[in-house]
């Protein structure tokens, strides 16, 4: 049996692109991310994967000694005064990417804003505004971002096996933290 309702609310049409809707016109306009935490989630539980872009693609600006060096140096320096806990980083050409938790309650973007607005000062890196976080829900996804993470400078074609990439720190499995 046809719904008698449904039917009154149908708008007779003649032809199908009357009854077409019109596309609206598409200006691409990048949005931001939330970066706030719920307010059940307490983030000094919670591991985080991050990926922060530097602002022209095509350049290499992370991944070469110096500035490798200088990024583990704000990384550890950071990590003393208690911001952060990184457990793996890993730098490409044009972006990082890590596993990071933050033992203290913090906002997540003033953390990475600062740390971003630090470099950019004293290492001359220019990144793209915001960055990506996702929060690590158990074990298993914190796993396979890590092997996603190690498995980036290979897929990109840089080395055939990630343990070759010299860009990368991995604390959770280095005794010599």
């Amino acid at each position: 049996m046809k719904n008698p309702l449904y039917h009154q609310l149908l708008i007779p049409c003649s032809s199908l692109s009357e009854c077409a809707i019109p596309p609206k016109k598409m200006n691409p306009v990048r949005k931001s991310l939330p970066h706030d935490t719920p307010l059940w989630i307490n983030p000094t539980q919670e591991a985080f994967f991050v990926t922060i872009n530097g602002k022209d693609r095509s350049l290499n600006q992370f991944a070469n000694s110096v500035a490798w060096s200088q990024i583990l140096e704000s990384i550890s320096y950071r990590e003393t005064r208690g911001d952060w806990h990184w457990n793996l980083i890993l730098a490409m050409p044009d972006h990082l990417h890590g596993i990071v938790y933050f033992p203290q309650r913090c906002e997540i973007r003033k953390m990475i804003t600062e740390w971003k607005r630090w470099l950019a000062t004293q290492c001359e890196f220019e990144w793209q505004d915001g960055f990506f976080e996702h929060r690590l829900r158990n074990e298993e996804s914190a796993q396979e971002k890590t092997n996603y993470i190690r498995m980036n400078p290979v897929r990109a074609g840089f080395v055939e096996n990630s343990d070759s990439w010299p860009y990368q720190r991995d604390w959770k499995n280095d005794s010599s933290r």
